[in-house]
C-alpha cells in the first residue's frame, strides 16, 4: 500500500493500515510472543495472513523474530517503535468505547475472546492463597458452555475442559451479560439483581469481584479529556 504522500499520517498508514495489523500489535503489546498465542487472540485470522502481517511488521522494524531457545519455532518481540504505539492503541480503544460500541452485533460476543480478556484481567495478588479456580457457565451456549480460570502461583490459565479440581467461585450468566459487566456497561450488582448473573462462592471472594477481576481498561469518558489517557495500562505479560 503506497499513498504517494510525504504526510507522516500517510506513511504511518502504509505500515499500520492493513486489515489485522493493529490487532496483531494489540496482542503483541499485551504479551503474546508466539504464533499460536497471537492466533488465540485473533481466531478469525488465517495462518497465511498472520504470517504475512508478521513479516511486514518485521520488515518495518516494529518487531523482530527470534528462534525460541532449545525449542522449535520462533517468538515475536516488539521493538521500541512498537512500544510507542501503546498509548495510541489505548486512545483508539477509548474512542471505540465512545463512538463505535453501537456497531456491536450478536456475532461479536465470543466466549473465547471474552475468556481471554477475563484471564488478562485477573489480579492473582488480590486473591487469598496460591490457587483459585473460577468456573463460568454460559447459559446461551449450546456447545462448550463451561469455562474455567485457573489461578496457580500467580499465573492464570483459561480452560474449557473440566480441570477436575475444586471450584472456589461459580458464575452463571450469558456471554453478552458477562461482556457488558466487564465492559462496564452495567455493574455486577445490576446484573445480579436482574438475575442475569448468578454468583456462588465464599463471601470473602464474591463480595467484591472487581477487586480481583478488573474491568475493561478502556473508558468512553477519556474521549472527553483532550488526549489525556486513563491511568490503567495494557498488561505486558503473556496470555
Amino acid at each position: 500500500m503506497d499513498y504517494g504522500q510525504f504526510c507522516p499520517i500517510a506513511k504511518a498508514t502504509e505500515i499500520l493500515g492493513e486489515k489485522w495489523t493493529l490487532l496483531i500489535l494489540r496482542e503483541l503489546l499485551m504479551g503474546g510472543t508466539r504464533f499460536g498465542e497471537l492466533q488465540r487472540g485473533l481466531p478469525l485470522i488465517s495462518p497465511a495472513v498472520l504470517s504475512k502481517r508478521l513479516k511486514s511488521l518485521e520488515e518495518s522494524g516494529l518487531i523482530y523474530r527470534r528462534r525460541i531457545p532449545s525449542q522449535r519455532g520462533y517468538e515475536y518481540l516488539v521493538t521500541e517503535s512498537a512500544r510507542e504505539l501503546q498509548p495510541i492503541l489505548f486512545a483508539i480503544g477509548n474512542w471505540g468505547m465512545r463512538w463505535a460500541r453501537t456497531q456491536l452485533s450478536d456475532s461479536d460476543y465470543d466466549a473465547g475472546m471474552l475468556m481471554l480478556y477475563l484471564q488478562r484481567s485477573i489480579r492473582p495478588e488480590k486473591l487469598p492463597g496460591d490457587a483459585t479456580t473460577i468456573s463460568f457457565y454460559f447459559e446461551d451456549l449450546e456447545d462448550a458452555p463451561n469455562w474455567w480460570l485457573l489461578i496457580r502461583g500467580g499465573e492464570v490459565e483459561v480452560c474449557n475442559v473440566d480441570p477436575c479440581v475444586d471450584v472456589d467461585v461459580y458464575l452463571t450468566t450469558t456471554v453478552r451479560s458477562m461482556t457488558e459487566v466487564w465492559m462496564q456497561d452495567r455493574s455486577y450488582l445490576s446484573a445480579i439483581r436482574s438475575d442475569d448473573l448468578k454468583v456462588t462462592g465464599p463471601h470473602a471472594l464474591t463480595r467484591n469481584i472487581s477487586s480481583w477481576l478488573e474491568s475493561c481498561p478502556f473508558s468512553a469518558d477519556a474521549a472527553d479529556e483532550a488526549g489525556v489517557l486513563p491511568a490503567a495500562e495494557l498488561r505486558l505479560r503473556s496470555s
